[in-house]
């Protein structure tokens, strides 16, 4: 959407943060939420990093669908930031709990994506 993307083009991590999780539980297209959620991941604020997971928690449970093949590995990776650790894992659970995804499967990908930040 419009506020969305000037949200996003704001770079204040408030506004993206909001915009994240707008687009994830009322946004009109679950491809583009996930799309901008992804590539918040590796964003600089670790409040930004945390939407970005809780984000794809809930696509996944508001639309019942998401792209595991991005989505698994980037979450996986993001349990190794000690600041963003326990949203990639509620999100994983998430994941697993409304799409049937067993993040076991994904496992030895993780170390193929290159890490979400710093």
């Amino acid at each position: 959407t419009e506020e969305a993307a000037e949200a996003f083009a704001s770079g204040l991590p408030r506004e993206i943060s909001r915009a994240l999780l707008r687009l994830a539980l009322h946004g009109p297209d679950w491809r583009l939420a996930e799309e901008r959620a992804l590539e918040h991941v590796s964003h600089p604020d670790a409040w930004v990093r945390r939407n970005a997971a809780t984000s794809l928690g809930h696509i996944a449970r508001v639309s019942g669908r998401l792209d595991a093949r991005a989505a698994v590995p980037a979450l996986l990776l993001m349990t190794a930031d000690p600041e963003v650790a326990d949203y990639a894992d509620a999100a994983l659970d998430d994941l697993e709990h409304y799409l049937g995804i067993d993040r076991q499967d994904f496992i030895g990908r993780k170390r193929a994506v290159s890490g979400p930040h710093r």
